[in-house]
């Protein structure tokens, strides 16, 4: 899950007041980025796909893992790179990949290390879990696949990944669409405490903390997600049917050592791998975007959904929108809203 703005976005339960801005869409600069409601009355988030429109996976070698990917669309379409988080995977994107294929784009759903069809290489190498790798890996990702620019949407850590890329890498980035905002870490302020109530939102780390809570993730993590689905989006009713979609991608072998590894990192209770510092400590400076953006606010994020908290971390062409009635899974709970943002964004460049 997300670390940005711990201590507010827990309070979607009423006792967050948003402000929400009226007027029509606008293309910003960061110093005055317009905020946007958008309108979900329409969309029917508790339907069930009956057909999986990502069935279809192809597997590449690339940097350290092999990556499993579904792909849509014409092979000459301009490129999109859709991330999942956790405890979720390339099924967020079964209805938003669709429309943008059938926009015209070339739609790139990859599983991120340690979930689905993605392996390593070597059973050697360490089972890391930290923010920069996963976007290391979409770097090779696109190599392994010969692109060199595309947009790249997420939530999540697929979210937190996209920011990454877009802050390192800008020159491999047409556009970025974040769900909740700017979320990469730092380190030394994951360290200061917060509010208890906001503690409690994040009751999962410190169980991964554990020997007790590796052990019970391990065993129970079909059980633990589903909760954590329900916790994070409360007006999403899911069916078994798209869990159980999803619950397949918890079955990879690395995928309670990635995820176990992730949390404690964040929480400076693991080590990362020191080759990877230089670029950790440029993140830790919490680098401005310039690339067009678009970030996406839901209920999940409480009073943080204004954006005005990391509004002047976005130095290009941006824009803020906020979803209402909408959890955390914002792709598959409102995916005509998160398309249409992944084709404004790319419009932002034109």
């Amino acid at each position: 899950m997300s670390e940005q703005n711990k201590s507010s976005r827990r309070q979607f339960l009423g006792t967050a007041a948003i402000t929400l801005a009226a007027g029509p869409l606008a293309v910003l600069g960061s110093a005055s980025a317009q905020t946007v409601q958008i309108p979900v009355k329409n969309l029917d988030r508790t339907k069930t796909v009956a057909a999986d429109t990502l069935t279809h996976i192809k597997q590449i070698n690339a940097g350290l893992l092999n990556i499993g990917y579904a792909e849509l669309g014409p092979d000459n379409g301009p490129v999109v790179i859709l991330l999942h988080g956790w405890p979720y995977d390339i099924h967020s994107y079964e209805e938003v990949a669709p429309l943008l294929a059938g926009a015209g784009y070339r739609v790139i759903v990859p599983y991120l290390r340690g979930h689905g069809t993605t392996s390593f290489l070597s059973p050697d190498t360490f089972r890391n879990g930290q923010q920069v790798v996963v976007a290391i890996d979409i770097i090779a990702l696109m190599d392994a696949l010969k692109i060199k620019k595309a947009v790249i949407g997420g939530f999540d850590w697929g979210a937190r990944t996209a920011c990454i890329l877009a802050a390192l890498w800008p020159d491999r980035c047409k556009g970025m669409v974040s769900v909740s905002g700017y979320l990469i870490n730092n380190l030394e302020r994951n360290k200061a405490p917060l509010p208890p109530a906001a503690e409690l939102g994040w009751w999962y780390q410190y169980y991964f903390a554990t020997d007790r809570g590796q052990a019970g993730y391990t065993a129970n993590r079909n059980d633990f997600n589903k909760l954590i689905w329900k916790q994070a989006s409360p007006k999403w009713n899911f069916s078994d049917v798209t869990f159980d979609r999803t619950a397949k991608s918890f079955e990879n072998p690395d995928h309670v050592d990635i995820v176990i590894h992730n949390y404690r990192w964040r929480l400076n209770l693991a080590k990362g791998e020191t080759q990877y510092d230089s670029l950790e400590n440029k993140l830790s400076q919490g680098p401005l975007i310039g690339v067009p953006s678009i970030t996406i606010a839901s209920d999940f994020d409480g009073a943080a959904a204004t954006g005005t908290a990391y509004a002047k971390k976005f130095s290009g062409k941006y824009e803020h929108r906020i979803l209402k009635d909408i959890g955390h899974n914002l792709p598959q709970e409102a995916p005509e809203a998160f398309a249409k943002a992944i084709q404004d964004v790319d419009h932002f460049s034109h």
